[in-house]
């Protein structure tokens, strides 16, 4: 009862503001929130523009993607190890997969970081399921992809989405790849919300 009447609360306090994004997030003792703005403090489990199933994810203690808390470890030993900034690993992790260990895309991209195999086999990830092996080989690739665009950014992760010498044929991102441009977008977003949510950084 405590959780619906929260639940009645927080959505008559948003009516007026119907169509701002909605970002629910959980605490450090499982309690989850939902805010009309980025909270500091708290891991982002996802945001919406509708208050569509926001009940299913309040209420429900597991979380559809794992989230980024759960993959911490290793990102952060990978992000140290290959001098990768962990907010922008978890960015990529975001998009890709939306931490979920287990995703498969229709290209044959596997796991966390959506390694493909020929990538996976040239990063010595072995198996593309196993979250740390994923992440290390992913951190790894966007590492080698910095020294190879002179951590130009937008070249790195349209390289990591359109593969390194479509992006360097063109200098940029490839004009008819028109989905790159909306991926490297929304990594950049989901990178500074996580810098600025998770290590306070703007």
């Amino acid at each position: 009862m405590l959780l619906q009447a929260m639940l009645y609360a927080v959505v008559g306090g948003f009516s007026s503001v119907a169509t701002a994004e909605l970002y629910i997030y959980q605490g450090p003792d499982g309690e989850r929130m939902v805010s009309d703005r980025p909270v500091r403090g708290y891991t982002l489990l996802t945001k919406r523009d509708t208050f569509n199933n926001v009940g299913h994810i309040v209420a429900d203690r597991p979380i559809e993607t794992g989230g980024p808390s759960k993959f911490q470890t290793h990102i952060r030993a990978a992000s140290n190890r290959y001098m990768v900034d962990p907010a922008l690993v978890e960015a990529i992790i975001q998009v890709e997969s939306s931490f979920r260990p287990h995703a498969v895309s229709s290209s044959g991209a596997t796991g966390l970081m959506q390694l493909m195999p020929g990538t996976a086999q040239d990063l010595e990830v072995y198996d593309r399921y196993d979250p740390r092996q994923n992440i290390h080989g992913g951190v790894r690739y966007i590492s080698e992809l910095m020294e190879r665009f002179d951590n130009d950014l937008t070249m790195v992760l349209a390289a990591y989405n359109a593969g390194p010498n479509a992006v360097a044929r063109h200098n940029g991102i490839p004009p008819n790849k028109p989905e790159t441009r909306r991926y490297v977008q929304k990594v950049m977003k989901a990178y500074h919300e996580f810098r600025m949510i998770r290590y306070g950084a703007e």
